[in-house]
């Protein structure tokens, strides 16, 4: 158990540090060959783990495409300013409506697209608006910490979500029909609670003439008006091949593919600096954690979580929805929910309860929110922001997450 959880710490520590600009995927890669060589994990877990993660990291790969394709053409960036003129100038309006814009991104393109592409969008925005450096941290705070309490609806809004419903051989229809009531009360009581706690920051007015009119930063009409049509076929895909037992991946990446082939034909991007410019660090960051995580599985820590949620179980099921969700959230918030997610999966295999399982997915997507390193997401967004000259501290973060995460937290899992 040492040896197991001290490579887990110690990758853990180098991926949230970033030493020399170390990237993420670098760390976690050269933690799972260690875990190997030391004999934490066998050649065959290696295996098992690819399994369980192949489907949710081709799906990512096709996500993150299909969204910087429609970056490229303005699509995200049309939306922000739309989302804009629809306020009337209302700072109130704005703020609300930025935040469905986050959740709606979140729900249709996953947590870390909402993360990568839209917060640069916004930012630039709000400084062309000329907001006070208080009020675009607000907008801020707001749009990353909806970036991961939206992300529940679809398989596909969060890696964590794919895994999971991969691992307990969910379908996608009986996925969306269970988790959109708790994306719905996530959506609801995070605007909410957003508004109480950086209501001081929110204008009364903004100049929305600052701006650009929506349509002239759409670079090809007739590609933006096909990507409505586009999206709306790739969604009803997702839902026909449910029917059949298909991987996710097939349509995400495929539709990922397919899309930026067409935008390539239109002569709108460039496909290898897309592909290029791809996060590819993401990829080999999942695949190299799971493989460092499956050590501590191996080292005995999954059986004392199991013995925990076991007993929660026999408790009612209030007691272990709202149990088995804090258990992942403080999780998550102190070792990243990626790991989490693979951890509690396995600790829950053979309990059989259908709705622990759904606050584990909740736990792992909101908890996270807690603290700077919890998620992807947020690891992204604060590198994006700190890229554009937005500098948010561990504790203006730390402080934030822990006062807003725990009441969005449970009144989405009592919705479950």
């Amino acid at each position: 158990m040492i040896l197991a959880s001290s490579i887990f710490i110690i990758t853990l520590i180098f991926v949230i540090w970033q030493p020399k600009n170390l990237q993420i995927g670098t760390t976690a890669v050269v933690g799972a060959i260690v875990a190997l060589v030391l004999g934490v994990v066998s050649f065959t877990d290696v295996l098992t783990v690819t399994n369980i993660v192949w489907d949710a990291t081709l799906a990512f790969i096709g996500i993150i495409i299909l969204s910087m394709v429609l970056d490229e053409i303005g699509f995200f960036e049309w939306a922000a300013l739309k989302m804009a003129k629809f306020s009337n100038g209302d700072g109130l309006k704005m703020f609300i409506y930025s935040i469905l814009l986050g959740a709606f991104v979140s729900a249709l393109f996953a947590n870390d697209g909402a993360a990568l592409i839209l917060t640069p969008i916004l930012l630039a925005k709000m400084r062309i608006l000329q907001l006070n450096i208080k009020t675009i941290v607000a907008f801020l705070l707001a749009g990353g910490f909806i970036s991961d309490s939206a992300s529940l609806p679809f398989v596909f809004s969060n890696l964590t979500n794919i895994v999971t419903a991969n691992y307990f051989s969910i379908g996608f229809v009986e996925y969306f029909l269970n988790m959109i009531i708790p994306f719905i009360v996530s959506v609801v009581v995070s605007i909410l609670f957003l508004w109480l706690l950086l209501r001081k920051d929110i204008p009364k007015t903004v100049d929305i003439n600052l701006l650009k009119e929506p349509k002239s930063v759409i670079k090809n009409m007739k590609l933006f008006y096909f990507s409505w049509v586009f999206l709306g076929f790739l969604l009803c895909a997702y839902f026909i091949g449910d029917a059949y037992d298909l991987p996710i991946s097939i349509f995400a990446l495929g539709g990922g593919i397919i899309f930026l082939i067409i935008a390539t034909m239109s002569k709108t991007v460039e496909p290898i600096r897309i592909i290029k410019e791809a996060p590819w660090q993401v990829v080999w960051f999942s695949i190299g954690l799971y493989i460092v995580v499956y050590g501590l599985k191996n080292a005995g820590l999954t059986d004392y979580l199991t013995i925990v949620l076991k007993d929660l179980s026999l408790r009612g099921d209030t007691i272990a929805v709202v149990g088995t969700g804090f258990i992942a959230a403080f999780l998550s918030a102190i070792m990243n929910n990626m790991p989490t997610i693979m951890i509690m999966d396995i600790a829950m295999h053979d309990i059989g309860n259908q709705a622990m399982i759904y606050a584990n997915i909740v736990g792992c997507n909101l908890g996270p929110k807690m603290t700077p390193f919890g998620s992807l997401a947020t690891l992204l967004w604060l590198h994006v922001l700190a890229k554009k000259g937005v500098k948010i501290s561990f504790a203006q973060y730390s402080k934030f997450g822990l006062i807003i995460t725990p009441p969005v937290l449970l009144l989405v899992l009592l919705a479950i």
